[in-house]
């Protein structure tokens, strides 16, 4: 299927490993120009290098925080007429409520919900002016499913839902979509490692802890696996599309049928 993607300027944040490095390949194999970002410059370069090798050659490279205002409008000024934004960049630690102090609270939502927000905002200029663009939101499964190891992670995943849809009514009418998308637990890097470590610290292997994940801990998944990063690509890149037009204000679920609710 064609996305008619050919040379649409996407940005894909935090997109140096994991879910947003897939997104960023997807888009990229679809025609569009993605701007590659991670805080690190050695990141990014070997990010883009890795994208490179695998043919996507239409991929240019930001490094630096977009948790910070004056980083993202650094980015904007250097890069303008942003039609496709990802607000990926997020950050994730199991840590018991009693233990979360207030920095942990105001840092998590610095990242995983204002960068999104000051993207947007700064990207919307454009998209107004040729009344076209997608704004897509990277939320979880946790949002709808608050997990008690990481209440303030749970809280930010909500939160940009709700910023997606409320954006998304201010939009109304135009050719401007927003939407947020819903991934269940993904095998990201950090994910990756932290299962690993885990399974080092019990003597058991990586499969047994996975196993066990999604028996304890995550009873309700319908395909009892980690999903893999080009599987929630996949479901952004077609929401990134001109094809998509009809489908705005959506939490849009990837979450291999973890939640129980149909609706």
């Amino acid at each position: 299927m064609d996305l008619k993607l050919n040379n649409k300027l996407a940005l894909v944040s935090g997109s140096t490993a994991g879910i947003g490095y897939a997104i960023a390949s997807a888009l990229a194999a679809e025609g569009a120009k993605v701007i590659v970002n991670g805080r690190t410059q050695d990141g990014v370069d070997k990010a883009l290098a890795s994208l490179k090798a695998e043919g996507r050659s239409n991929v240019v490279g930001f490094a630096g925080d977009l948790s910070k205002a004056d980083v993202a409008e650094a980015l904007v000024k250097q890069h303008p007429g942003v039609e496709i934004l990802v607000n990926n960049l997020g950050i994730f630690e199991p840590k018991n409520f009693e233990d979360i102090p207030d920095e942990d609270w105001n840092r998590f939502f610095d990242v995983n919900v204002l960068s999104g927000v000051r993207l947007s905002r700064l990207v919307l200029p454009a998209m107004k002016q040729a009344n076209w663009g997608r704004i897509i939101f990277i939320s979880s499964e946790s949002a709808l499913q608050i997990p008690a190891e990481m209440i303030h992670y749970g809280m930010t995943k909500t939160a940009q839902i709700a910023v997606a849809r409320g954006l998304a009514e201010s939009l109304a009418g135009t050719h401007i979509t927003v939407n947020s998308v819903l991934p269940g637990p993904t095998r990201s890097r950090g994910v990756g490692d932290f299962v690993a470590d885990l399974a080092k610290a019990e003597g058991k292997t990586a499969e047994q802890v996975e196993t066990e994940f999604f028996e304890k801990v995550r009873p309700t998944s319908l395909i009892k696996r980690f999903e893999n990063p080009e599987e929630i690509a996949s479901m952004v890149a077609y929401i990134a599309s001109p094809l998509s037009s009809g489908t705005t204000g959506a939490a849009l679920r990837v979450e291999g049928g973890l939640l129980k609710s149909a609706f």
